[in-house]
């Protein structure tokens, strides 16, 4: 190629690298600083362009020096031999060698300041628009601070108002006399005189026509829930307007109280029907003597500040499980420990055994589902996720009269499942959730089955969880309100339970945390009424006589109050311990022998009940991370088998195994029964490599 027509070729690549920058320092100066989406486009082709002319003078670059390296390796013989011959030709063989040297060292030149020239263009760019993206940045990051201070000035304000319309309301209720007031002839009630000493309450009724208030049942899945749980305001504005339904999903108790007058936490004693007074119920909570001395403390929480707003900001909206939260939010336990703690009022079961009304029995289960609430108006940690194969003995055969055993079966969804014995009873359940961080609040709804079977009358039982949902996420001191209905059922004798735990509200009069229900037999006569509160005490009282309103309202005559459940009272200063109850405290105590699965034997959640939080924090990264490559490795596993045309096999847990309930119709983890056998034998060659 003749060196003039290299040049030109040459030149014109010059011209196409020598592209100035379209935006200069005074542009920038002068240039709105709210994000443009397509001048950042055309920055990014620009930049692009110029990294493909970096690229195009970089092979240039190598084609004429790889060129002017050959040509002087030519030179070097023919250079001797003209020095040996001394003849004429070899000059004119080298000269003509020379100027082609010449002609690829200008090239060479040439191209190499193309180089320099397209990497001068570029950082140019660079910088230029450095400075710009920087002041972008700048700007996105003060609108998320003014964002922040906004929320936060709104939910002060909330609360705030919250604050002041319960005081209002409760100066209302003081001041206001109470005046007699004129009724029409026709719609004036009246009921037989009654003794001084009873009691006038409302207990909720089983819906007879589909409501907009969120229901859990014990099959299928009939969820019709209100988006705006824990919205006082509105919940205010929804109870006004449905009033008239709601008088038709009530009914009126007039009950016996033996005795003076006392107040609804005041208790009979009932005799001759196994129960006791309270003073035997609580003794048969007191562990039994037991060969093994249990720990009756654990570390105290150290004190560490943490900006809640920074991690939760970028939550909204999503599902709290695919949310990766420090150990600072959570409790030195794991889910499956927590719901070993639902078993902490086990005794109610064993009083259950020994009814010999069935509708009696409902009752005694149904205190039993509150119980399990007892301490969530107080624990506001939450528990650790566990790990897929992740699992959890508890045997307290000893002093308890039960034992337990629960194993992560699923990680999207998390699910996991329990079964639990006792001498005259089992208990399984399988338990999984879903939850939304609302802003200011956060709504758990669970939506596994327990199931619950007496051995000596073979009655099955069947419940779904309300709804649980945590207030002041953002500011204030955190709350817990428990709400939603229950329907318990006895898939033997067809008796059922309705309980409606109400949900809190600045507005209402109603005791908080209130439970009513109503148990029923097969014809949907009510036998027994239920009244109380999740977080203190659940009675019942047997219905004498049923009665009927003029407005078709329900009106129960009952016998005196029996004490179904009482709270007991923590450990001093639990608050220091996390709130945690006498049985919270052994959960994780350490014990040998358990499967290398189990829950004690997980490194964070025990760093962190050591009190080293930081430490915590990396082992729980370091597991997390452990798990992803694991389900990877099953995820390619899978998809080779599919590829070569086997049978795909998905991971299964290794002490349960899914079946159709024959009672439900629903799919279900069974307990295949072979844990506490593997663990005699100390063989634990099935289990996962988890930790």
């Amino acid at each position: 190629m003749p060196l003039k027509r290299i040049k030109r070729s040459i030149h014109k690549l010059l011209c196409g690298l020598n592209v100035k920058s379209y935006v200069d320092d005074d542009d920038i100066n002068n240039a709105s600083i709210e994000p443009d989406k397509n001048e950042l486009e055309v920055t990014l082709r620009s930049l692009s362009s110029k990294l493909e002319d970096l690229n195009t003078c970089n092979d240039l670059i190598v084609k004429h020096g790889a060129a002017l390296q050959k040509t002087l390796s030519d030179i070097e013989p023919l250079n001797n031999g003209s020095a040996g011959s001394g003849t004429g030709g070899g000059s004119t063989d080298l000269a003509t060698h020379v100027k082609t040297v010449n002609e690829r060292a200008t090239l060479f030149r040439i191209t190499t300041n193309a180089m320099i020239n397209a990497c001068a263009d570029y950082l140019d760019i660079s910088q230029n628009q450095g400075k710009r993206w920087q002041r972008m940045l700048q700007y996105e990051h003060e609108q998320r601070l003014r964002l922040e201070e906004m929320v936060e000035q709104i939910a002060k304000q909330h609360s705030s108002l919250e604050r002041q319309a319960k005081k209002s309301m409760l100066k209302v209720s003081l001041s206001t006399p109470t005046v007699p007031q004129n009724h029409n002839d026709s719609d004036e009630e009246f009921y037989d005189a009654v003794s001084e000493h009873t009691e006038e309450f409302q207990v909720a009724l089983p819906h007879t026509r589909p409501k907009s208030v969120h229901r859990r049942n014990d099959s299928g899945v009939s969820q019709v829930s209100i988006d705006s749980l824990g919205a006082n305001l509105g919940q205010a504005e929804s109870e006004s307007s449905e009033s008239e339904s709601d008088e038709q999903d009530v009914a009126r108790v007039i009950s016996a109280r033996n005795g003076s007058a006392k107040s609804s936490k005041s208790l009979t004693k009932v005799k001759g029907d196994g129960s006791g007074s309270q003073d035997s119920l609580n003794t048969s909570l007191v562990p039994k003597p037991s060969r093994r001395s249990r720990r009756t403390k654990i570390p105290e929480k150290p004190s560490y500040s943490i900006n809640l707003w920074s991690i939760m900001k970028n939550c909204i909206g999503r599902d709290l499980t695919k949310i990766p939260m420090p150990v600072n939010f959570s409790e030195p336990l794991s889910m499956l420990q927590r719901l070993t703690e639902e078993l902490e009022y086990a005794s109610i079961l064993d009083r259950a055994a020994k009814c010999e009304d069935a509708c009696e029995q409902l009752a005694y289960v149904a205190a039993f589902t509150l119980s399990a609430y007892a301490t969530t108006t107080i624990r506001t940690g939450k528990p650790f996720n566990p790990m897929l194969g992740e699992t959890y003995e508890c045997d307290r055969t000893e002093d308890l009269g039960w034992r337990s055993f629960s194993e992560q079966v699923s990680h999207h969804p998390p699910t996991a499942a329990t079964y639990a014995e006792g001498k005259d009873w089992t208990l399984w359940q399988e338990f999984t959730m879903s939850s939304k961080f609302r802003g200011k609040y956060l709504q758990i709804i669970p939506k596994g089955i327990a199931h619950l079977e007496f051995k000596k009358s073979g009655n099955h039982y069947t419940w779904r969880k309300v709804t649980t949902t945590v207030h002041n996420i953002i500011v204030g001191r955190l709350w817990v309100d428990n709400h939603g209905e229950m329907d318990i059922t006895n898939h033997k004798t067809g008796d059922k339970c309705h309980l409606k735990y109400s949900q809190y509200s600045y507005f209402s009069r109603e005791t908080p945390r209130k439970v009513t229900g109503i148990v029923s037999d097969l014809t949907g006569e009510a036998r027994w009424v239920l009244t109380g509160t999740w977080d203190e005490r659940l009675e019942c009282a047997k219905i004498l006589r049923t009665k009927s309103t003029s407005k078709g309202t329900p009106l129960f005559e009952s016998g005196p109050h029996k004490l179904l459940w009482k709270f007991i009272k923590p450990p001093p200063e639990n608050e220091k311990i996390f709130w945690f109850s006498h049985l919270a405290m052994q959960l994780n105590e350490p014990e040998e022998g358990v499967a290398p699965t189990d829950s004690r034997l997980r490194p964070d959640q025990r760093v962190m009940e050591e009190q080293d939080w930081d430490g915590a924090n990396k082992e729980k990264v370091r597991l997390e991370e452990k798990q992803r490559a694991a389900r990877k490795k099953r995820e390619m596993e899978m998809d080779r088998a599919q590829t070569e045309g086997k049978p795909v096999i998905g991971y299964e847990p290794v002490w349960f195994k899914k079946q159709r309930n024959p009672v439900t119709g629903n799919p279900i983890h069974i307990y295949t029964g072979e844990y506490w056998q593997a663990k005699q034998n100390q063989e634990w060659s099935k289990c996962p490599d988890v930790f």
